[in-house]
């Protein structure tokens, strides 16, 4: 039964066949996807007596309820023939005890004994007395709770299992002889597959030829549609990079394509696609546990021993008080019923398994049951700044035109300049430039040079320009930028900017500000943090303090840390910890993974197509969506208060049955149906956490 198993192998999913890389790589080929498995999920169960279908568990309590109703009434009737009640409560037995004498024949074959054996040993003690009915009815009770729990466990199960049903299982191959359809296990990177309008895409990789928008939101989250187009040079893409690419660029299996016809080069095969990745980190994060299951496990190690010699001491309490040996095995065999742990067992596995669950399908991947308790007790948050709370590209922020020469002049010959370049700031300089220009015409520079080292000069209209940094006109000539525009220059630096002078031939033209500006959602999120009860939330970049203390005070981060590099974030997360009681560190899962192992929680974003942060975090934001950390937090505090809930309702529980069973004031029967109560109601408390809204 499902608390036998959990006890004897808790959150452990190890061998099952979803938690394989096998059966991962089964996912998006023509195999139907594997069945994911609850911890602890009885596998016998599938194989045997299924009668009724997968529901042949529950309607064996059901009969075995019926019968025992049955014989009940007969014998209280009166009339009937005595056999007849008794043939009616064997058959009961046979209904209600079947799973149960199953599994514990199963564990007892593996060296140990669990809660269905005990259960057992107390239903056929009960009949040894002659209490048939009461022992029918502790395995019905027990009997219907358990397949009831196995009911409602599965709404968690095919939450996780909807994952695999997201890829395709064939996708449209181009070759030289035509399109023909193939199994995706068969795609190879470096394969074009053809994707049709209003249908999935079949394979992670590069967008080749076509436009259109792809609704990414079963792998990353993402509610709006994402405008999808073309590399601009097909031939030389490095598939091993494509997870570099711009996202405009990069698809992923399982995404839904919209109105527009796509060629796609296929960059994973379907065993490593993101989607693939995701069901088997998803599985495997069952098998971590929490603090609280730690906790559990360690307390049942103790507890059921310590019931087992309660439980002989009770058989023998007729040489000590005065009532017959009947009474004594009667009070230990529902003692026996009373402290069986199963709610304890099930109280921490049904909120983790549920909270994964509800956030995979947001586009969150939580690894597990300790970074779900720990995410909710976190009392500071650290992050990088660049592609993080910043969009990670720089800007064209300001034009400021110099001299009697117009914003539109300035922006012709800077652009027609850094045409040219490849530099970062060029091509913001270009892309920028051109949509404030609109429809006006940009001339063709020529002959471009680098110069000193802090800029570049090219040739426009047969004239010199240059484009650099103070520092490249101060070594340049001696034609030196004015007071002003050194003033001006230092002004805009000072609030983060990046700055380019413009001069053309003896001329300054202007000055060009360029800023990685934060996110449109940086400032909201932080809000939505501090009013959950983040008191930090700390910057962490290896730009200069100026940069981050103008980033900062624009989003309204609580602390700005610049000029660190990749082991002074280390030291910086360390020193958080010794303050805070628990740090997690946001960041991108490449340069930011030293800083990731050394917090609490390590949280990746925009983990999708990602090996390094799937690996290296122990939360991933699939999608590059800042925002889904507050649900992230939010989720992780309501499934720490269900799992504290549950804790104390279970623990409570048997804390009431055990002094009751002992005195007498309650029997085999209020003692089942009171505990078995409890563990339902632990199994959907933890189950509320599928429905979690932010």
């Amino acid at each position: 039964m499902f608390c036998a198993m959990l006890k004897h192998n808790p959150m452990n999913m190890k061998d099952n066949t979803t938690a394989t890389p096998a059966a991962t790589k089964a996912i998006p080929a023509d195999k139907p996807a594997p069945h994911v498995h609850a911890p602890g999920e009885d596998h016998g169960h599938e194989h045997t007596m299924m009668i009724f279908g997968k529901n042949t568990e529950l309607y064996f309590s059901l009969l075995c309820g019926a019968l025992s109703g049955l014989a009940w009434l007969l014998t209280n009737a009166g009339g009937a023939p005595s056999w007849l009640p008794l043939s009616l409560l064997i058959g009961a037995y046979f209904f209600g005890g079947f799973y149960t004498a199953k599994e514990a024949v199963q564990t007892v074959a593996k060296g140990g004994f669990e809660i269905d054996f005990l259960m057992l040993v107390a239903a056929i003690g009960a009949a040894i007395l002659g209490k048939w009915q009461e022992g029918s009815l502790l395995l019905f009770l027990f009997s219907l709770g358990h397949s009831l729990e196995h009911y409602a466990m599965e709404k968690a199960r095919k939450s996780i299992a909807a994952l695999a049903d997201l890829a395709p299982k064939t996708a449209l191959l181009k070759t030289a002889g035509g399109i023909t359809e193939v199994d995706t296990a068969q795609l190879k990177p470096g394969d074009i597959i053809i994707v049709k309008p209003n249908t999935k895409i079949s394979a992670d990789g590069v967008v080749v030829d076509g436009n259109s928008s792809v609704n990414q939101a079963p792998i990353t989250g993402e509610s709006v549609p994402v405008d999808k187009t073309a590399v601009e040079d097909r031939n030389n893409i490095d598939l091993k990079k494509a997870a570099q690419l711009d996202a405009k660029y990069r698809v992923f299996s399982g995404a839904i394509n919209g109105n527009g016809s796509l060629e796609v080069m296929v960059s994973q095969p379907a065993s490593d696609s993101t989607i693939s990745r995701l069901v088997k980190l998803v599985n495997e994060a069952q098998t971590q546990k929490s603090p609280t299951q730690q906790f559990t496990d360690k307390f049942e190690r103790y507890f059921v021993p310590a019931v087992l010699i309660l439980v002989v001491l009770l058989c023998f309490a007729f040489l000590v008080i005065n009532e017959p040996f009947s009474a004594s095995f009667y009070r230990a065999m529902s003692v026996l019923v009373a402290a069986s742990p199963c709610a304890l067992a099930i109280s921490t596995p049904s909120a983790v398994l549920s909270g994964v669950a509800r956030a995979a399908k947001m586009g969150v991947l939580i690894k597990g049951g300790r970074p779900l308790e720990d995410l909710g007790n976190l009392t500071a948050v650290a992050f990088d700044k660049t592609g993080t709370l910043t969009e990670g590209k720089p800007k064209l922020t300001q034009v400021l035109p110099l001299n009697g020469i117009t914003e539109q002049e300035l922006l012709q010959a800077a652009i027609a300049v850094e045409a040219l370049s490849d530099h970062p700031l060029a091509k913001a300089i270009v892309r920028d430039g051109k949509t404030k220009l609109g429809s006006t015409p940009v001339p063709q520079a020529q002959s471009l040079e680098a110069v000193l080292g802090k800029g570049i000069r090219a040739t426009l209209d047969n004239i010199p320009v240059y484009i650099g940094n103070l520092a490249l006109f101060e070594a340049l000539d001696d034609n030196r930028p004015s007071p002003a525009i050194i003033q001006q220059v230092q002004a805009l630096e000072a609030g983060g900017n990046t700055t380019m002078i413009v001069r053309k031939d003896k001329q300054y033209a202007g000055i060009l500000a360029m800023m990685d500006t934060p996110r449109a959602e940086a400032a909201q999120v932080l809000q939505d943090l501090k009013k959950s009860g983040i008191r930090r939330m700390i910057m962490l970049t290896g730009d200069n303090q100026q940069v981050a203390d103008a980033v900062a005070k624009e989003i309204g981060i609580t602390d700005a840390w610049g000029g660190l590099l990749p082991e002074q974030k280390v030291d910086a997360i360390r020193k958080l910890a010794q303050q805070e009681n628990k740090v997690a560190m946001v960041g991108d899962g490449v340069n930011d993974a030293p800083a990731m192992a050394n917090s609490t929680v390590g949280i990746a974003m925009g983990a999708a197509g990602s090996d390094v942060a799937l690996e290296t975090a122990d939360i991933a934001l699939m999608g590059d969506k800042l925002d889904l950390l507050p649900f992230a937090i939010g989720l992780s505090r309501k499934a720490s208060r269900i799992i504290k809930q549950n804790l104390w309702m279970s623990l409570g529980m048997v804390a009431i049955l055990i002094p009751l069973t002992i005195t007498g004031i309650a029997s085999i029967g209020p003692a089942v149906m009171a505990h078995e109560g409890s563990t339902l109601v632990v199994v959907f408390n933890g189950l509320r956490l599928l429905a979690y809204r932010k």
